[in-house]
């Protein structure tokens, strides 16, 4: 299988991709800044440097050339302001998801997160406010789209080893999951084609892995 992966140096993109190399799948890991191609290509994937805040469909569409799925991993990170929020959140992943249409690549993993059907109240945090709006104006075009998506909410991430135990359903209760089980999920999902058209929270649980996958995705 080859999987493009927006925001290919993001924590969870990087372990997605040793856990793709490892299976013998190949990993396109699209990035910003060229001095992180040496830490993609160690994670075993292939640096693609394309920005996403500053690009368009038909360059993108290039990359996805061949691919069998992407997954949207990008984010605007810590230190962000709302602006950035809504152009890398939203508007790149709608970006991605114009280019996949115009590359033939109908499956589409969008990493999202809990807590976008309740965000906090005008004024407590803008700039999580505007991140999760972000996330949720990214579900809302993508998933209306003719694509086979899969939309995965986290809880709140942790870089803790991974434990393979999860809640994996269309609503879980809050919670933390390790950075390593997110990745385990996505690969899971990847080869899961039940799962497309679900949006799905994960928490860490008591369900091994593949256990869960499988029974979402039947």
């Amino acid at each position: 299988m080859r999987v493009v992966i927006a925001g290919g140096h993001g924590k969870i993109a990087k372990l997605l991709e040793r856990e793709l190399a490892g299976r013998g799948d190949t990993a396109v890991g699209l990035i910003r800044n060229p001095d992180h191609a040496a830490a993609l290509r160690a994670a075993g994937a292939q640096p693609v440097v394309c920005d996403l805040e500053h690009t368009d469909v038909d360059t993108v569409a290039a990359h996805l050339a061949g691919a069998d799925a992407v997954v949207f991993a990008a984010g605007a990170g810590p230190g962000s302001g709302a602006a950035r929020k809504d152009t890398v959140d939203r508007a790149a992943a709608v970006l991605l998801a114009d280019a996949a249409q115009a590359a033939g690549v109908r499956r589409y993993l969008l990493v999202s997160s809990m807590g976008v059907d309740a965000p906090p109240s005008p004024g407590r945090d803008e700039v999580w406010a505007a991140y999760l709006a972000a996330k949720k104006a990214a579900e809302q075009d993508v998933t209306g789209r003719d694509l086979d998506v899969t939309v995965l909410r986290p809880g709140r991430l942790t870089d803790d080893e991974p434990v393979g135990r999860i809640t994996l359903d269309r609503h879980a209760p809050a919670g933390p999951v390790t950075r390593a089980d997110v990745a385990r999920v996505l690969l899971a999902l990847l080869y899961a084609p039940g799962s497309a058209g679900l949006t799905l929270e994960l928490v860490g649980g008591e369900t091994p892995i593949a256990d869960a996958v499988a029974a979402v995705a039947r």
